[in-house]
């Protein structure tokens, strides 16, 4: 694993085929053509939106379409292996999402190695989850649900999307660092989780802002915590976990990747671009929607994000012993 971080960061710092002179050359006149976004997941999540708000921009900047292409399946690697195997031309991108950072560990015959074969281009954006209960658990702070779960073995269901999920991984790592026990049940998606959370089949879920917020403002859910370590400026009245639970820290982190080798000087444009997206007034408040603050910065910085998210990933993975269905 030692030896993919390392290479997934020498790709971050510019690693590319061609001569230097031949490389900015190539980057002064790219895009020539359109360019494809691949998002590995179905249409309509946060995955999609983050990428057509991403295209449309890059359109508008650099003249030439940024055609945004699902290719879902196979919990994502079916679009992203789309793009390993694409010519590093900057021609074809990928969002990551989280659950890039998850499958490195969770699946163990990849027909890719995500550090080896994607070049990170930039962060994007790093959202929290929400740990959220069922108004009828009767804990109202972390510490109070801590001791009720300890009280009450078995009493417990945590929903998720599916297996190997964020929702799941985040709960993960709260048992892990807690010593709680709580019961994984495994929807087949985040929306029937959440229905069933509200509803008091599950008793707790570790889910998105933009997918609880609603029910926490009607008061169907009750929310106890934020996952990263400093409070969402969305809801800045509810504490993190951190503040309960010391190194707990958890968020969803989306960025853009190309097929490594791609070449340097065009990685730095697109990462220029995209730092300047992050920057407008409008799209940091439309990002805010998700509840997490936006993440700029070079291409490294970005390579260093996700190599951590997969060792820590790769930890609660092994330590809860998750297995894909």
């Amino acid at each position: 694993m030692e030896f993919h971080r390392r290479r997934f960061l020498s790709l971050a710092a510019g690693a590319a085929v061609l001569p230097l002179a031949s490389t900015i050359a190539w980057a002064q006149t790219y895009p020539s053509r359109p360019v494809r976004i691949i998002v590995p997941l179905a249409p309509g999540g946060a995955t999609d939106i983050i990428a057509r708000l991403l295209g449309q921009w890059l359109t508008e900047r650099l003249g030439q379409p940024f055609v945004v292409e699902n290719r879902s399946g196979g919990a994502a690697n079916i679009g992203t292996e789309t793009v390993v195997r694409a010519p590093p031309d900057g021609y074809t991108l990928l969002l990551v999402s989280p659950p890039n950072a998850i499958n490195a560990t969770l699946y163990e015959k990849l027909n890719f190695n995500f550090l080896n074969d994607i070049a990170p281009i930039a962060g994007i954006t790093r959202p929290p989850l929400l740990m959220s209960v069922n108004p009828s658990v009767p804990a109202r702070t972390v510490p109070e649900f801590i001791a009720y779960a300890k009280a009450n073995p078995g009493k417990i269901n945590m929903g998720s999307a599916g297996v190997g999920t964020g929702n799941q991984v985040t709960g993960e790592l709260f048992k892990m660092l807690t010593g709680v026990q709580m019961t994984h049940v495994p929807y087949r998606g985040g929306g029937p989780a959440l229905a069933d959370l509200v509803a008091g089949q599950v008793q707790v879920m570790f889910g998105s802002m933009v997918s609880m917020i609603g029910h926490v403002r009607a008061g169907t859910l009750r929310p106890l915590a934020v996952t990263t370590a400093t409070r969402s400026e969305t809801l800045p009245d509810v504490p993190t976990v951190a503040e309960f639970v010391p190194g707990y820290e958890a968020s969803d982190l989306y960025g853009l990747g190309a097929p490594k080798y791609t070449p340097a000087a065009i990685v730095g444009k697109l990462n220029t671009e995209i730092d300047a997206w992050l920057a407008d007034p409008e799209v940091k408040a439309r990002l805010a929607d998700f509840g997490g603050k936006t993440v700029a910065g070079t291409p490294a910085d970005f390579g260093r994000q996700m190599a951590d998210e997969i060792e820590k990933w790769g930890k609660v993975i092994k330590f809860a012993g998750i297995k894909p269905e």
